[in-house]
């Protein structure tokens, strides 16, 4: 009896050193977002998870961490870098003190519909650009969105740039919605997403601008009383990998989470416009007042940005012949 229990004790150790290589197989993939777990950017990264989880057979996992739970934006990136963190989706406003082309797709008015947009991120000057993160630990998956961007504020209704004079207004940490932002007479506030909902509150700024997707899951009409459609910026995001983190993947499961990323973009891009088309109505029924004004003060009030040398200079990254070819492309392939 003892050497048949004993039989079965080296049998079963057996069995637990074969299965323990593949208990210990599995890959984590740490994803980190800023924005809250209803928005876009969350339910993307969820369908990403879940398209990796299947096709890798549960040996890739990918969990996902909103709310800026791992930090800002900037502090993710830089810990995609430093090999502390695998991914994050992320908006392009930190992005240009990473890469600075990334700069060119913050021009105001720069497109205007989301097939023009498409058209360049999707096309070469897209991949032109994305290609650069490498150089910098980073590998883009793909140009995801957060969508056409949108004032809001406490003060007044905004139907022209005059109604922006003396309103402080949170911006993201780049120049070009600085200047953006001083061109139609506001001033401007760089500051971290995370400590924007508080900085409304308590009156620190006035305003804000976000696409529809943001200002509603963030609940910005709790602390804002006006929101003007001026769809100013177009706001594409990306989705980053570490580059060490990539490298680690074996080829087929490169292609899996290549091909699941491509998969989560085009469902976030319908998530995006979906929300465009169902939240204006959503933002009004929480008392949100609403003004649509004409663009084309708007659009002439920033024109100076696009000759403005700092930025022609920052968007070559230091190479204002660099800067002015990318600007004039863009422009191009945008109509």
């Amino acid at each position: 009896m003892q050497k048949k229990l004993l039989t079965v004790i080296v049998f079963s150790l057996f069995l637990a050193l074969v299965a323990a290589p593949a208990a210990y197989a599995k890959t984590i993939l740490k994803l980190g977002t800023s924005t809250q777990p209803t928005h876009i950017y969350n339910q993307a990264a969820d369908h990403f998870a879940k398209i990796v989880a299947d096709k890798t057979g549960g040996e890739i996992e990918v969990q996902v961490f909103p709310a800026a739970q791992l930090g800002s934006e900037r502090d993710m990136v830089e810990g995609l870098q430093l090999g502390s963190l695998e991914m994050t989706l992320t908006s392009t406003g930190p992005m240009g003190g990473f890469v600075p082309q990334v700069k060119l797709f913050n021009l105001p008015f720069l497109f205007k519909d989301r097939e023009s947009c498409y058209r360049v991120l999707d096309g070469e000057i897209g991949t032109q650009i994305a290609d650069r993160f490498v150089k910098v630990g980073l590998r883009s998956l793909g140009w995801f969105e957060n969508g056409f961007r949108n004032i809001t504020n406490s003060k007044r209704p905004v139907n022209s740039p005059a109604d922006m004079k003396g309103v402080k207004i949170r911006v993201m940490e780049d120049d070009v919605f600085i200047l953006t932002m001083k061109a139609m007479g506001a001033s401007p506030l760089p500051m971290a997403f995370g400590e924007l909902y508080t900085a409304l509150e308590q009156k620190t700024v006035d305003a804000q601008e976000n696409p529809l997707a943001v200002i509603h899951s963030s609940r910005f009409f709790e602390v804002q009383k006006y929101l003007a459609m001026t769809g100013h910026f177009y706001s594409p995001a990306v989705l980053l990998i570490s580059e060490a983190t990539w490298k680690n993947l074996s080829p087929k499961n490169q292609k899996i989470v290549a091909d699941a990323a491509a998969q989560a973009r085009d469902f976030e891009r319908g998530l995006s416009l979906k929300a465009d088309q169902e939240l204006e109505a959503a933002c009004e029924k929480e008392g949100m007042i609403i003004t649509h004004p004409d663009k084309a003060p708007f659009a002439k009030a920033v024109a100076s940005v696009y000759s403005n040398p700092k930025v022609i200079k920052a968007i070559g990254g230091g190479n204002a012949e660099e800067g002015q070819k990318l600007i004039d492309a863009a422009i191009a392939a945008a109509k």
